[in-house]
Formats: C-alpha cells, sequence, structure tokens
C-alpha cells in the first residue's frame, strides 16, 4: 500500500468498527437500562430493533446514492447522524425522568446513519484498490468489523460501570469526528464518478450484472449472511448458557465470547494478505473451505460437547467465518463496475445486516428444538450453500483480469 493511502485507509477502516459497536455495546447493559427506566425486558430489547431494522432498509439507498452522488458524500454525514442519535439518547438518559421513547427514537435516528456506513467503506475500498491489493485491503476492513465485534461487548461492561447511559455518549465521540476525518481525509478516484446514470439506465446495469451473474452473486449473499447469522445466533445461545449453566458472570462472559469472534478477525485480515499473494482463483475455494469448517463446527456442537470442545468448536467457527467473509467480499465488490459497485455491496450489506439481526431470536427460538436438531439443520444449511456456490460461482467470470494473475 501506498504511503500517502495508509491514513485515508485507516479512516476506513475505523468505519465497520464504529459501525459494529451499534447493538453490541448495548447488549450486556440491558437489563441495567430495564430497571433504571422501569421497563419490560421487551420494551429495552427494542432498542436493538430500532437501530437494526432502520439500518437495514437504508443501506440499499444509500448504495443507490453514493454511486451517484459519490460515497463520502453519503458516508460522512451517515456517520455524523450516527454520532448525534448516540448524543441525544444520552442527553435524555441523563436530563428526562421517563426517556425511553426519546431513546427509542435517537435509536432509529442512529440506524438511519448506520445504513450509509460499512457498506460504502466497502465499496470504497473497492473503487481505490484495483489490483490484487482489493483482497487484502478488504480482509483488513472485514478484520476491523470482527474488532469491533471482540471490543464491543467488553467496551459496553465497561463503560456501564460509569452510568447505563454512558455508551451512548460513546457513539458521538467517536463516530462524529470520524466522519468529519472521512470528509477532510478521503478522496474517491475521480473515475468512479464519471459516468452518472440515471435511475432507469442504473437499475437496467443492476439487471444486466444479476443476469450475467446473478447465480453466483446469490450464492455469495448468502454465504455472508449465512455465516453471520450463525455466529451470532450461536454466540448468543452460549452466552446464555455460559451465565446459566457454567455460572460465568458480567465481564468473564463478555471475555469469553470475545475468543471465537477475535478468531475471526484475525482469520480475516491473514486471508485478506493469503488472497493477496495467491490471486483470485483461490476466493471460491477458499470460501468454500471456510463453509466447510463452519458446518463441521456446528456439527460438533450437535453432540453437547464439554466447555473445553465446544470452545474448541467455536474457535473453528470463527476461522471458517473469517475465511469465508473476505473471500465473498472481494468476489461481490468486483463483480460490479465503480458505478454499480455501492448498489451491490449495498445489498449484500443489507442481507448481512438482517443475518446478525435475526440469528439470536432464531436460534433462541429453535433451541427447544435440542441441540442435535437446531445444529443439524444449521449445518445442511451451510452444505446447501456450499454445494450452489460450488457449482455457480466461476471466479473468472466474476473478477477482472487484474485479480486473477498470481503473483
Amino acid at each position: 500500500m501506498q504511503a500517502a493511502m495508509r491514513l485515508p485507509f485507516a479512516v476506513l477502516c475505523a468505519v465497520p468498527f464504529i459501525m459494529v459497536l451499534g447493538n453490541s455495546m448495548l447488549v450486556p447493559l440491558l437489563p441495567a437500562m430495564k430497571e433504571a427506566m422501569g421497563v419490560s425486558l421487551f420494551q429495552v430489547s427494542l432498542f436493538i430493533t430500532a437501530f437494526s431494522l432502520p439500518a437495514g432498509f437504508v443501506i440499499p439507498f444509500a448504495g443507490f446514492l453514493s454511486d451517484r452522488f459519490g460515497r463520502r458524500v453519503i458516508m460522512s454525514p451517515a456517520l455524523v447522524l450516527y454520532g448525534t442519535g448516540g448524543l441525544l439518547a444520552g442527553l435524555a438518559a441523563t436530563f428526562l425522568p421517563q426517556p425511553y421513547y426519546f431513546i427509542l427514537g435517537s435509536r432509529i435516528l442512529q440506524g438511519i446513519g448506520a445504513g450509509g456506513t460499512y457498506q460504502l467503506a466497502m465499496a470504497l475500498v473497492g473503487d481505490i484498490f484495483q489490483s490484487k491489493e482489493r483482497a487484502k485491503a478488504l480482509g483488513t476492513l472485514e478484520a476491523s468489523n470482527g474488532l469491533g465485534k471482540v471490543v464491543s461487548p467488553i467496551a459496553g461492561s465497561l463503560l456501564g460501570l460509569a452510568a447505563w447511559f454512558a455508551p451512548f455518549y460513546a457513539y458521538g465521540l467517536l463516530a462524529i469526528p470520524i466522519g468529519i476525518a472521512v470528509w477532510l481525509v478521503v478522496r474517491e478516484p475521480l473515475e468512479a464518478r464519471e459516468k452518472t446514470q440515471s435511475p432507469a439506465a442504473y437499475l437496467a446495469s443492476l439487471k444486466g450484472i444479476f443476469r450475467e451473474k446473478g447465480l453466483g452473486l446469490l450464492a455469495c449473499f448468502l454465504a455472508g449472511m449465512a455465516v453471520l447469522f450463525i455466529l451470532f445466533g450461536v454466540l448468543s445461545l452460549v452466552a446464555d448458557a455460559l451465565e446459566a449453566t457454567y455460572n460465568f458472570r458480567g465481564l468473564t462472559v463478555g471475555l469469553l465470547i470475545a475468543i471465537p469472534v477475535g478468531v475471526m478477525a484475525l482469520c480475516s485480515y491473514l486471508s485478506g494478505i493469503y488472497l493477496q499473494k495467491k490471486g483470485g482463483y483461490l476466493l471460491k475455494a477458499t470460501a468454500l473451505t471456510g463453509l466447510a469448517l463452519v458446518a463441521a463446527s456446528l456439527l460438533i456442537m450437535a453432540f453437547r460437547p464439554s466447555i473445553y470442545i465446544l470452545f474448541v468448536a467455536l474457535a473453528l467457527l470463527g476461522l471458517g467465518t473469517g475465511a469465508v467473509l473476505p473471500a465473498v467480499n472481494t468476489l461481490i465488490t468486483s463483480a460490479a463496475s465503480a458505478s454499480e459497485r455501492g448498489g451491490i455491496t449495498c445489498l449484500y450489506g443489507s442481507m448481512r445486516f438482517f443475518g446478525v439481526a435475526l440469528g439470536p431470536p432464531a436460534f433462541g427460538t429453535a433451541v427447544q428444538w435440542g441441540a442435535p436438531a437446531l445444529y443439524g439443520l444449521a449445518a445442511g444449511l451451510v452444505v446447501a450453500i456450499a454445494l450452489l456456490g460450488a457449482f455457480s460461482v466461476r471466479v473468472q467470470k466474476m473478477l477482472p483480469p487484474e485479480l486473477l494473475a498470481r503473483k
């Protein structure tokens, strides 16, 4: 990477780190929020929903607008909105006697802002890095997202020692400066904005991409969504089991949950480096290997292993997820030209976001089926997606020539 790109790329890597704090930092504090505001657990859990649903719906529109007007023009205000929503929630909790509905509205603002963050950073990295360096850059971006997942429950628990609403202020103090930095430091390639299409022409271009590469893109979309759906679904069950069955509490639970997510972040970074060196032909093989590791980890968990074997399986789950995501990220961002990349990437981002949001409630509902049925069905889903990818993804069709060559 050129020296001049290091600071802008570091700023872009901060975007997924901040985005992933949006929900995960609050999860350990939901019981304290419930008690402080005198509301039900269902009501306080709506703080998560109020963030996740708007973000998931906004992402595709943010992608279209970024393709038409530029990534930075959308991403920088989105980060400021995200941070402002956090500050408003913190101020409501500090000064209002009944802050619940004001916080709920502020979380909706945060979710709208979050919809214009990580996926646009991913699309912009795809615009900037045109060579095999793209795989490494996207792997590092995914690792930053994973690091946020590791840090967020620990940071939320520590901030909660000061006050249950302290994380809301943290959103503003982090996101607003990063939004300003995106505007001041990051520059988009001129060729990415050279062709402005009408909405009709833009939709026709997207239809053309899906007509030509649709089944392969669908397999990649499903792979990214499924591994995150499973990762967060499994972790939600494990977090509950650590407290209910193994009597771990508080920060200890956060630290133990951080192990598989930390493995995922490290693997994302290393697989990005590996794919940069080996060339694009290994993207498909890497993604399929990662899916196989995810399926193997689920089959291990289906047999109710001891806590030590359970954490080996969780590390395997993190390893597989960390192999899948940089590979499919590169395939998806490379399947479209700069003028449609934001739309394609943001459709993928919506699926990822809904995967994360739906995983915990889906696994929480299905746990009554028993471990063999739950984890066996999840493994079957992963195998089905892997088979779809094996037969539908044509790397030479999805990637430009400069990403296919080996060093």
